[in-house]
């Protein structure tokens, strides 16, 4: 088989690695791509994510067997119902279905009209009413732009203040662009948060093994919220018991209702939870692959990726035993010192052959680019996403950050404490 990967980053290297492996694909393509895909598949770069025409046409001089859309953007804009009418295959989520994660307002109210446990909220499309509404609501709170923001679209406020200020900055000054237009008001939950991925096929589901994000950019949940500055898959807070209400109460509910909306969902669900004191809540949706909670999750997965999605095309995702390797996996974002505001891009990475030939340790790159030389250098805010597998969680820990000092390139900046919360388990 032929397979053409949209996307640029790590989440799509990941994905990409896991493709290699996979006993039936024989070429791997890439739009637009980076240095680290380029080298298992062919990339065009000259190809952005959001030009469909383009790459339905690259797709078609290719003659590929199956285009694998793996952001957000191009999942929320059609790109799949694109293909699909000229008559391509495609893994993801069509336009109606991924406004699971399109809409914060859609996914709330979805969750409120099926019962799928959520923080409490209030949705606003007029700033002067959202601040009427703060003046008595309680402290803190979460406030939420309704579309797409690359992840960082939640300010929480702990004081009426900061909510105000926040009003302004979403709804007013349009931080977040149009994402903005609409905002969600949430309740404050307090406890553990736990990522799970799943697959789906329109009324199956199958969850991944569970992993935990780290969404600020310093030390100690600090600064800024990021796209994620690391992860750790399993979570040993993600238990049986919770696993059990889960199955029950949010993953096959939310896949029934959105098959009860018209709205059959096929691809990855991204499931964001808060493990609160009164039991697990949904957080957020997403309708696709997290990055980087793809890095710790395929790199575990025993099953070949190719008959998953075909499964999850075909609908038949039930005769699939989705299995992980019993080990765990640790993930370090090397980022751009000054992520996520400003930063500088084009600096030498070197380095990067001490991963070769390595089974257990894995450099999937994010914001990298080959110079007019044909160097690797840096191209974003976060740029590697260094990973190690280990018997334990410490054990990958320790190996992560190990090989984190193997590569070097200036601005060089990361979190030391990705997984501090596994010595407290």
């Amino acid at each position: 088989m032929k397979v053409l990967i949209v996307g640029s980053g790590g989440r799509e290297h990941a994905i990409a690695v896991a493709m290699k492996k996979s006993k039936r694909v024989d070429e791997l393509f890439c739009v637009p791509g980076n240095a680290g895909i380029a080298q298992i598949a062919t990339c065009e770069p000259s190809i952005k994510v959001m030009e469909f025409d383009k790459i339905v046409a690259y797709a078609k001089e290719k003659a590929v067997d199956l285009v694998f859309v793996a952001p957000d953007d191009p999942l929320v804009g059609g790109l799949v119902d694109c293909l699909e009418e000229n008559g391509l295959r495609a893994f993801g989520a069509r336009k109606n279905a991924a406004i699971l994660e399109g809409s914060k307002a859609f996914s709330k109210d979805l969750m409120k009209k099926y019962n799928i446990p959520t923080a409490a909220y209030e949705t606003f499309d007029d700033a002067d009413k959202a601040l009427e509404y703060l003046e008595t609501a309680e402290m803190p709170i979460v406030l939420k732009a309704d579309g797409l923001a690359l992840g960082k679209g939640v300010l929480i406020c702990n004081t009426l203040e900061e909510a105000k200020a926040g009003v302004k900055e979403i709804m007013l000054d349009k931080h977040f662009g149009s994402a903005g237009n609409r905002m969600v008001i949430e309740e404050f939950m307090t406890g553990r948060e736990v990522s799970v991925l799943s697959f789906v096929d329109g009324k199956t589901i199958k969850t991944m093994t569970s992993a935990q994000d780290h969404k600020r950019a310093k030390d100690g949940d600090q600064g800024l919220n990021t796209g994620g500055m690391g992860n750790f898959s399993p979570s040993p807070f993600y238990t049986k018991e919770v696993d059990d209400f889960c199955q029950k109460y949010i993953y096959q509910a939310t896949v029934d209702a959105m098959a009860s909306e018209g709205r059959e969902f096929k691809g990855v669900i991204f499931f964001g939870l808060m493990l609160t004191p009164k039991g697990p809540r949904v957080l957020e949706y997403n309708a696709r692959f997290g990055d980087p909670e793809a890095q710790v999750v395929l790199c575990r997965m025993e099953n070949d990726i190719m008959d998953v999605v075909d499964a999850c095309i075909d609908g038949t995702l039930d005769k699939v035993d989705l299995r992980f390797e019993d080990n765990a996996a640790v993930c370090v974002i090397l980022a751009s010192d000054g992520y996520p505001v400003s930063y500088e891009k084009g600096f030498e990475i070197t380095g990067l052959d001490k991963f070769e030939g390595r089974d257990d340790y894995y450099c999937f790159h994010a914001g990298t680019k080959f110079d007019e030389n044909g160097k690797v250098v840096t191209n974003g805010g976060r740029v590697l996403g260094i990973t190690a597998k280990g018997d334990t969680l410490k054990e990958a820990r320790r190996k992560a950050y190990e090989a984190c000092e193997w590569v070097d390139f200036k601005n060089k900046y990361m979190r030391h404490d990705i997984g501090k919360a596994i010595d407290e388990a």
